[in-house]
């Protein structure tokens, strides 16, 4: 994937964070001004340190200026605590935007992007992106900000005490802030990018294994996954290690360059006062100027690496929230689905994968009237699963149009349309959460009652009965805790829940044993009913019963019958499929 410049990978993070800080104005300027009150009393202390020193050398009261003095430091810690508080109620809010769009973001991204994305690495990136967005406020609006600030009065006042040291000061502070900067977003950061995106392959890494144990363990590969893990993170480790010393190099320029300016100022102060030219309040002032400024040069470095450190963590996020998501119409204008819309039609399709040589579908063209049972037979690879994923706009035709109730689906809005389309996976996907929230998944807000009653067509109503927690019982991540047989029961009562007028089946009983076989066959039966039916059909005998057959043979339908009709051809393909599979058996 491309990736910005270091430069550029700044403007549009920081335009990102921006615009959400904007989004509470009033909390930003809030920030803006205690922040500008404690800044004015940090750099007013000095000149008033050199006013109580020239007090007490000369012999004067120095209590009005002790009191100013003490009255500053009010000023200051009040304004700094008031400014915390309200950075608070700034950045939780932010950050909690920030993760709930990016969530939203991802899931409306296109299915291509979802295969090629690590879940772990997506978390990673959404929740490390979001704790970033805490350190660039803190960095720019408690700590940047004030700093200049403060750095900018600070040389004011030393110009004018002698304008040489002022100008012996700006120089070196300007000589010390280009080579933080230098240092940081040329040096640091590119190697700090890297490591990010190798520490989001780590939780990539990580989620795969974990998530596929059941496998690992089955193959006996825990040794296996233990090395490919130590090769992700011996180069994590290395990429890490040279951020880290690349920061701890920049660092040491960094502080030997504030020795120099130290020296020079001291030294150009000391020079004024063997010749005469400066008493010792105005060096005390000095003294005390140069300590704010050698404070204040050294967080701005510090600030600069955290800056850089928190544009590279949100960096990863702002790609994701510039991501392109399914658009929910593709031809306007919109049109709504009538509530039983059941009849699809495929007018002239065309459809080819992104950098395939030729398309898979070339002018397809089939109709299926409401209500029909339809099988799906080919060859793996002849577009049996394409073809599905087309009606629901998972993917979208190259030209030509699918119908649905005379409905082009390009014009129906994505929510719609899949609510018209109940789906029974090959392997049903289950969340961690109650029988019931997975059962009623597919129509939020129904009853417990119209729960119970999808599962008892399902078949699924005796099996929850005996659980410790019936209804209530958590499926364990994507329904580890329940069989096969199980899961597609759960699977059917939640299509049995969505009443859609159309079904698509992707042969749900294919990797079950006998008994558990008949119980889901006996379910989708009931299932079928009065539904626009398709079957992806892997075992033949499955589609035996089905009204039509449509078989698939490199992206083209090259037999179109009843199971009896395509039977009765001699060279037929869908005969010679069916046979080899009886000889198997």
């Amino acid at each position: 994937m491309f990736r910005p410049s270091i430069k550029g990978a700044f403007a549009r993070v920081l335009t990102f964070a921006t615009r959400l800080w904007m989004r509470r104005w009033g909390l930003v300027a809030a920030v803006l001004l205690l922040v500008l009150t404690s800044t004015a009393a940090d750099v007013m202390i000095p000149v008033v340190t050199g006013r109580l020193v020239a007090a007490v050398a000369e012999a004067a009261s120095p209590w009005d200026a002790f009191g100013l003095l003490l009255g500053l430091g009010v000023i200051s810690i009040a304004a700094k605590i008031l400014s915390y508080f309200a950075i608070i109620a700034l950045t939780v809010p932010t950050m909690q935007a920030a993760e709930a769009e990016a969530f939203a973001r991802v899931q409306r991204l296109p299915a291509d992007w979802h295969a090629n994305a690590f879940a772990g690495s997506t978390v990673r990136q959404i929740t490390r992106g979001a704790w970033a967005l805490d350190d660039m406020a803190d960095v720019l609006l408690l700590a940047l900000l004030p700093s200049t600030l403060v750095l900018l009065g600070t040389i004011g006042t030393l110009t004018a005490f002698r304008w040489e040291v002022g100008l012996v000061a700006a120089l070196g502070a300007m000589m010390f802030l280009g080579l933080s900067l230098t240092l940081t977003l040329f040096w640091v950061a590119p190697a700090a990018r890297l490591s990010n995106a190798q520490d989001s392959r780590v939780s990539g890494a990580l989620a795969d294994a974990i998530t596929s144990n059941a496998v690992v363990r089955a193959h006996a590969g825990e040794a296996r996954e233990d090395d490919r893990l130590g090769q992700v993170l011996s180069k994590w480790a290395h990429r890490t290690r040279r951020t880290w010393r690349r920061g701890t190099w920049s660092g040491l320029a960094q502080d030997t360059s504030l020795w120099c300016l130290r020296a020079a100022v001291l030294g150009g102060a000391l020079l004024a006062f063997a010749r005469g030219l400066a008493g010792p309040g105005e060096i005390a002032y000095v003294v005390a100027a140069l300590g704010v400024l050698d404070g204040y040069l050294r967080q701005i470095g510090q600030h600069v690496r955290m800056l850089q450190k928190s544009i590279n963590d949100a960096e990863e996020l702002v790609d994701l929230m510039s991501a392109t998501p399914e658009r929910e119409v593709v031809r306007l204008p919109a049109r709504a689905l009538s509530s039983r819309a059941a009849a699809l039609t495929f007018n002239h399709v065309d459809y080819g994968y992104t950098g395939a040589p030729t398309p898979l579908f070339a002018d397809l063209h089939v109709a299926i009237p409401a209500g029909q049972k339809v099988g799906l037979v080919g060859r793996s690879g002849s577009g049996k699963t394409t073809f599905v994923k087309l009606i629901q706009r998972i993917h979208e035709v190259t030209d030509g149009a699918i119908t649905l109730g005379g409905v082009d689906i390009a014009q129906v809005p994505l929510s719609e349309l899949r609510q018209h389309i109940a789906i029974v996976p090959q392997e049903p996907i289950l969340f961690h959460r109650s029988l019931a929230e997975n059962i009623a998944y597919a129509r939020p807000g129904a009853t417990l009652a119209e729960v119970h009653e999808a599962a008892a067509r399902a078949g699924a109503a005796e099996f929850i009965a005996q659980l410790p927690k019936g209804y209530g019982t958590a499926v364990g991540e994507r329904g580890v805790k329940l069989s096969g047989g199980e899961r597609q029961r759960v699977a059917i009562a939640r299509a049995f829940l969505s009443d859609a007028p159309v079904l698509v089946m992707d042969e749900a009983t294919s990797s079950l044993d006998s008994e558990a076989e008949a119980r889901v066959a006996e379910a989708a039966e009931r299932l079928m009913e009065g539904r626009t039916t398709l079957v992806i059909a892997h075992r033949l005998a499955t589609v035996e019963r089905m009204d039509r057959i449509l078989v698939f043979d490199r992206g083209r339908i090259v037999e179109d019958g009843t199971p009896a009709d395509l039977m009765a051809r001699k060279n037929g393909l869908y005969r010679a499929l069916r046979k080899r599979q009886t000889l198997a058996a």
